[in-house]
C-alpha cells in the first residue's frame, strides 16, 4: 500500500501553491503549514520542498525575496504570481476531477 509520503509526491506542487494562496511564506513555514493543515498526516521534507519551490519559481508561478525572519535569520519568502494563482486554480480543478474519478472506480458498481 502506498504511504502518505508516496501520494504526496504527486500533489506537492498543488499543496505548495494552495498554501501560498493565503500568504507569502518561507520554506520551513510552508512545510509546517501543510503538516498542520493535514492533521500531521502530510510531512514535506526539505529534500522535496526546495526543488519544488525552485521549479515553481522557474515556471513563473512563484517569486522569492530574501527577508529577515522573526527569528532574526535571513529567509527566502515565496509568494504566488498572478500566473501562479491561475495555475493553482487549474491544478485544483484537475485534482478534484482526479479524486472524483478515483472515487467512482472505488465505489461499488
Amino acid at each position: 500500500m502506498a504511504s502518505p509520503d508516496d501520494r504526496l509526491q504527486g500533489t506537492l506542487d498543488l499543496l505548495v501553491l494552495r498554501t501560498l494562496a493565503h500568504e507569502p511564506l518561507h520554506g520551513w513555514a510552508i512545510s509546517r503549514r501543510i503538516r498542520e493543515r493535514s492533521g500531521d498526516v502530510l510531512q514535506v521534507n526539505q529534500g522535496s520542498l526546495y526543488p519544488a519551490l525552485h521549479r515553481l519559481e522557474r515556471e513563473g508561478w512563484l517569486t522569492a525575496e530574501w527577508t529577515v525572519a522573526e527569528t532574526g535569520r535571513r529567509a527566502k519568502v515565496y509568494r504566488l504570481t498572478p500566473q501562479g494563482r491561475r495555475a493553482c486554480e487549474r491544478e485544483e480543478r484537475g485534482w478534484h476531477a482526479f479524486v472524483a474519478a478515483v472515487s467512482q472506480v472505488l465505489s461499488p458498481a
